[in-house]
């Protein structure tokens, strides 16, 4: 997993699709960064093929787009509500 270049062990692989201008994916990573969460940020601002791949793979449109362990789970909104649940460290745990 890279973010500065580290890795955690026994933690879920984090991607975050974003664009060049996106407060959405900036509050995205805000909330990863806080938690202490590394990620992988994945810029698909002018990779038409990515794109078209991400809206196969979330049937969304929208950046940022949120993967963990390989599944998507939503963009920021989504990902807001799963730390507000407590849900964001179990889904990190329990991925492969």
């Amino acid at each position: 997993m890279r973010r500065g270049g580290c890795t955690l062990r026994g933690m879920a692989t984090v991607q975050v699709y974003v664009t060049d201008y996106c407060p959405y994916c900036t509050r995205a990573k805000a909330l990863l960064d806080k938690r202490g969460i590394p990620y992988e940020e994945i810029d698909v601002s002018n990779d038409d093929a990515k794109r078209a791949w991400l809206v196969k793979a979330t049937g969304r449109r929208t950046v940022p787009q949120i993967f963990i362990g390989g599944e998507p789970v939503g963009g920021s909104d989504e990902l807001h509500e799963l730390d507000r649940r407590g849900d964001l460290q179990k889904k990190l745990a329990a991925a492969p």
